[in-house]
């Protein structure tokens, strides 16, 4: 983990990413709160009532207004629509740590959500059979976790992608935001 220039002025236009279940949305919310700057959740503009994914034109044209702010933080960015993201941003937190450990927060989360009905976004709540179902957010980790992974190492090592934090232990990352 290294910063360029410290420095230089805070980013106001940043990307969390990483696998499923590793923090993305906590660390945008602290974040935007430190730097005053507003949160764009990707699962309220990808999602709609009853677990239906938002279309995907729907999704994009979302994005575009919700970053056309100019300062933002966002908590992920869904394939769909990461072209219409990564040429605004001015700095990518890349939340790199171990399967077990995203995995672990995960299920610890998604247990909680179940047992409480926590409502979320778009009125969706987890529950135990959509948890042990095929389309669970636990299978999902698996299914995308060694892709999430790629991509963050491939932006890290693009000289023409934007700036890339890459964070490989939760420590870390807590240093980082009481830094900002």
């Amino acid at each position: 983990m290294s910063v360029a220039d410290p420095d230089a002025p805070a980013p106001r236009r940043i990307l969390l990413y990483g696998a499923t279940g590793s923090g993305k949305t906590t660390a945008a919310q602290r974040i935007a709160e430190r730097l005053g700057v507003p949160v764009i959740l990707a699962d309220e503009i990808g999602w709609l009532p009853n677990w239906m994914q938002r279309p995907p034109e729907e999704q994009i044209e979302l994005i575009e207004h919700a970053i056309a702010g100019g300062e933002w933080i966002l908590d992920s960015a869904y394939s769909a629509w990461q072209h219409v993201v990564l040429p605004h941003v001015d700095l990518i937190v890349a939340l790199d740590y171990p399967r077990w450990f995203s995995l672990q927060r995960l299920v610890r989360r998604t247990v909680r959500r179940v047992a409480s009905r926590e409502e979320l976004f778009a009125g969706n709540r987890e529950s135990w059979r959509l948890m042990l179902s095929r389309d669970s957010i636990i299978v999902w980790h698996f299914r995308s976790w060694r892709n999430k992974r790629q991509t963050m190492r491939a932006w890290a090592a693009d000289p023409d992608a934007p700036p890339v934090l890459l964070v490989r232990r939760a420590r870390d990352m807590e240093k980082w935001i009481a830094s900002v």
